[in-house]
C-alpha cells in the first residue's frame, strides 16, 4: 500500500519501520525534519517535509502524535491530499470525543478514520508486537488490517469511533493500580531488608505475576527509571481517563490517587521516568520519614 506515516518518534519510526520492511510504501513526517530524515535513511522509506507531501495520494494515512490538538491539525492537513476512500489510522492516545470528531470528518469526504490507540510500549513497537484496541467501521479496519499486522500481535475491534480509545482508558486504569502495587510490593520487601532478587523469584511464579513485575519488578528495586512509558504521558492518559470517568459517572478513587502520586514524581523530577518510578516516590518519602506504616 502507498502510506502516510505521520509522527516518528520513540513508537512511530519503529512502526513505520516494520511498514517500510513489509513491503509498502512508506512516506514519513515528523515535526522535527531531523528524524523524518534519519528513520528514511534508516528504514529505506520516503521523508515528507509536510503532513500535506506524507498524505499525497496515501490509500492508508497513519498518525502517531501528542494529543487531541496534534490529531485535529495533523488529520485537517492530510485529508484533502489523500487518495479517495483512503483510511486514517490514529495510534494517538486520545479523548474518545476527538475520535468521533474525526471520524464524523474524515466520512465528510469519503474516507474512514479509525482510532487504534496501541499497548505495549516502545520495546512492543520495536518488536512488532503491539496490542491494538480500534474503534469505527469495521470494514475500513479489514483494509488497514494487513497493513497493522506488520507491527502488531493482536488487533481487535472494539466497537464504533471512540471505542479504541475507551478501551485504552481501561488498559490505563488497570495499569495505574498494577504499578501502584508493584511500587508498594517492591519498597515493602526493601524496607523490611529482603533480597528483591530472591523475592521476585518467589512471588512471581504465583498469583501476584504481572507483565509490569516481570519486566519492572528488578529495575525498579535498582531505582533504574531511564526507560519504557513516561510519567508525563501517563498523567496525559490519565487525565482523559477521569475527564471521561466525570462525563459517564465512573467512581476511579484508585485511578485519581495514583495521577496524584505521578504528579509527585514529576515534582520530583521525574517527569521522563518511566512510569514504575512511583517506587522512587515511596523511597522518597520513607528517606524523609513519612514512610511510616500506611501513609500515603
Amino acid at each position: 500500500m502507498k502510506i502516510g506515516f505521520a509522527g516518528l518518534g520513540v513508537m512511530g519510526a519503529p512502526m513505520a519501520g516494520h511498514l517500510q520492511r513489509a513491503g509498502h510504501a512508506v512516506t514519513g513526517f515528523n515535526r522535527s525534519p531531523a528524524k523524518a530524515l534519519a528513520w528514511a535513511e534508516g528504514a529505506g522509506g520516503q521523508a515528507a517535509a509536510t503532513v500535506a507531501e506524507a498524505a499525497a495520494g496515501a490509500e492508508l494515512f497513519i498518525l502517531c502524535v501528542g494529543n487531541d490538538e496534534d490529531v485535529r491539525s495533523v488529520v485537517g492537513e492530510a485529508l484533502p491530499h489523500l487518495a479517495a476512500a483512503a483510511v486514517i489510522v490514529d495510534h494517538t492516545t486520545t479523548s474518545a470525543a476527538v475520535a468521533r470528531e474525526m471520524a464524523a470528518l474524515a466520512a465528510t469526504s469519503g474516507r474512514s478514520f479509525l482510532d487504534a490507540p496501541v499497548s505495549g510500549g516502545q520495546a512492543g513497537a520495536e518488536r512488532g508486537q503491539l496490542s491494538v484496541m480500534v474503534g469505527g467501521d469495521a470494514a475500513a479496519l479489514e483494509t488497514a488490517r494487513p497493513a497493522l499486522e506488520a507491527y502488531s500481535k493482536a488487533i481487535r475491534h472494539m466497537g464504533p469511533a471512540g471505542a479504541g480509545q475507551l478501551t485504552k482508558m481501561v488498559n490505563q486504569i488497570a495499569i495505574a493500580g498494577v504499578v501502584q502495587g508493584l511500587a508498594e510490593a517492591v519498597h515493602f520487601a526493601q524496607q523490611a531488608g529482603l533480597d528483591t532478587d530472591a523475592v521476585y523469584e518467589a512471588v512471581s511464579q504465583g498469583a501476584a505475576q504481572s507483565w509490569q513485575m516481570d519486566n519492572r519488578w528488578k529495575t525498579a528495586a535498582k531505582g533504574e527509571f531511564e526507560f519504557g512509558f513516561a510519567v508525563d504521558w501517563m498523567r496525559k492518559d490519565l487525565g482523559l481517563v477521569l475527564d471521561e470517568a466525570r462525563r459517564n459517572g465512573s467512581t476511579l478513587a484508585l485511578t485519581a490517587l495514583v495521577d496524584q502520586f505521578y504528579a509527585e514524581v514529576q515534582a520530583m523530577g521525574g517527569s521522563r521516568w518511566d512510569t514504575s518510578s512511583l517506587t522512587a516516590r515511596l523511597q522518597d518519602r520513607a528517606t524523609r520519614g513519612s514512610g511510616r506504616s500506611g501513609a500515603l
